[in-house]
């Protein structure tokens, strides 16, 4: 299946994006493998071997996720999943509505500081930034997806990005699949409430 194919026609998809890190951890010594009235059994030793870097990107409209798994969360790590974004999963789109958190390096000086300026422009013309509140970035659904890929997926040692990879990638496909859905229940009516400092104060 090709997972960039379009389900329909949508000028302006709307994104979110998220990231979570994921401590490497390989074994010492080899896990016992499990066997007829026993569990698999794993010794407490461990190595470590740093951190690698899940960039979730959600599209809660279809039901479709994608995932890159990178070793670092630099500006140019950013930077490189927004031209992944723009050239791999929305090509023929006019603009994508990217929802973020205000982290250092989700912002449009992330392209500029990795790519030629022609190429970062080329880039930042395609991207519409919204960002959650600050403490807010619950409100970002991929952060949902996050959370169910860790319960789901991410319980077992990772030893290297590799192998993270590995792991996220069957689970991406499968949900994909399935169109697996976030539950949705946040209305403007609530925001309105839960969000009053966001909203402008208007005397008349």
């Amino acid at each position: 299946m090709d997972i960039y194919k379009r389900p329909y026609e949508q000028k302006r998809p709307v994104v979110c994006l998220d990231e979570v890190p994921k401590q490497l951890i390989s074994e010492v010594k080899i896990p016992l493998p499990m066997l007829p009235g026993k569990q698999a059994r794993y010794d407490y030793e461990y190595k470590r071997n740093g951190v690698g870097n899940i960039f979730m990107m959600f599209e809660p409209l279809v039901n479709k996720r994608y995932i890159k798994v990178k070793e670092h969360r630099t500006k140019k790590d950013c930077a490189g999943i927004m031209r992944y974004l723009v050239d791999k999963v929305y090509p023929d789109v006019e603009q994508i509505i990217l929802i973020m958190d205000n982290l250092n390096t989700h912002n449009k000086s992330s392209l500029y500081e990795t790519f030629k300026p022609a190429e970062a422009k080329r880039i930042a013309d395609k991207i519409e930034i919204h960002y959650t509140p600050k403490h807010g970035s619950w409100l970002n659904m991929a952060e949902i997806e996050i959370s169910i890929l860790s319960r789901q997926c991410l319980g077992d040692r990772v030893g290297d990005t590799q192998r993270l990879e590995d792991m996220t990638r069957p689970w991406e496909e499968k949900r994909n699949r399935l169109e697996g859905k976030v539950n949705w229940q946040f209305r403007t009516e609530d925001a309105r409430i839960k969000l009053t400092k966001l909203y402008p104060a208007i005397n008349v």
